[in-house]
């Protein structure tokens, strides 16, 4: 019988339904724990940080942080992979991924946390996941901790007044994208899901488990909705799809990275060597502010190191100078 990875994870965490995502799609062995009070001395004793997911691998070694632990397995299990063989697409779908971790992620936090709806919405779930109480004054005092821990954390993502009508932009801008783009596939690069798929799906999966977020996708981005859907449990039906067919509606969602995302992750890194406490970048003309923050920094370096060392890139080149995208890389 084939030993079984544990995932210590949780509902709310988009990163460790992205893991969970990852295991359903290969067929890999696993126990999903929800995180809680319950199992907090065991969770304490593998975790080298205090953050879902947390995989422990069956020879009891462990994984954190959910690109590296798919990165690390998808070198175990290589069969229905998801990178393209192509290295243009492969490259392509892994800053989409990066774009989902690291910008999808700012939208999906500002919205749960910046109206009170969601925020007491997602601070009463979040307690009922870690508090195992029937004690509704235990639940209500661990909801109401989450909720005033969580909104203090808004700012140093960037959710502040000034960036508001900003991030709802970004929103609407990114799943118009979606909506096109996802008419006649059912993944974003073909009919298996990629790497990218397993970064900015479960980013907007959490959006729309939301009171704003939800009503907003359910109403306005229905095939969105049903490609978050559909990557609870991603199926291998088809092949990855050539460029000449993806180019109509996946370069939009380039677009949309190199006016926003790799402008502002750039400035990010630029803020942390300089040693500024804030970083205002432009994008598209308008003026976002916020605190510099160090993993989005390292996670670009790996970014701009795995662009490096491809080798022939001159396709690569021609469709991210297109995208504006290139100067960043």
């Amino acid at each position: 019988m084939e030993q079984s990875y544990r995932i210590f994870g949780s509902e709310m965490s988009p990163y460790s339904v992205k893991v969970r995502s990852y295991f359903r799609y290969k067929k890999i062995a696993h126990e999903w724990i929800i995180r809680t009070t319950a199992n907090q001395e065991e969770f304490s004793r593998y975790a080298r940080l205090p953050l879902v997911p947390l995989v422990v691998t069956p020879s009891e070694d462990v994984l954190q942080d959910s690109t590296p632990i798919i990165e690390t397995l998808e070198k175990i299990y290589p069969d229905s992979s998801i990178h393209p063989a192509e290295p243009t697409l492969a490259f392509l779908s892994a800053l989409i991924e990066e774009y989902g971790d690291e910008w999808g992620n700012k939208i999906m936090f500002h919205f749960r946390w910046w109206h009170e709806d969601d925020q007491r919405a997602a601070a009463r779930v979040l307690a009922h996941s870690r508090v195992i109480s029937d004690n509704e004054s235990e639940v209500a005092s661990e909801a109401k901790n989450i909720r005033e821990r969580m909104i203090g954390r808004r700012y140093f993502t960037g959710s502040s007044a000034a960036n508001a009508d900003l991030i709802k932009t970004y929103r609407d801008d990114l799943i118009s994208i979606l909506e096109k783009h996802l008419v006649d596939r059912s993944y974003l690069f073909g009919q298996r899901p990629a790497f990218a798929d397993f970064g900015l799906a479960p980013e907007l999966y959490e959006l729309a488990t939301d009171p704003t977020g939800g009503g907003v996708i359910k109403t306005k981005a229905p095939l969105t909705l049903a490609w978050c859907q559909r990557m609870l449990e991603p199926k291998n039906d088809g092949d990855f799809e050539e460029w000449t067919t993806l180019a109509p509606t996946l370069n939009p969602l380039l677009k949309n990275i190199g006016q926003f995302f790799l402008p502002w992750t750039d400035a990010n890194a630029t803020a942390l060597l300089k040693q500024q406490d804030n970083f205002k970048v432009s994008l598209d003309g308008k003026f976002y502010e916020q605190q510099p923050q160090k993993y989005h920094a390292k996670s670009l370096q790996k970014l701009r190191l795995r662009f490096g060392a491809i080798e022939d890139r001159a396709a690569l080149d021609k469709i991210l100078l297109e995208a504006g995208c290139l100067r960043w890389l």
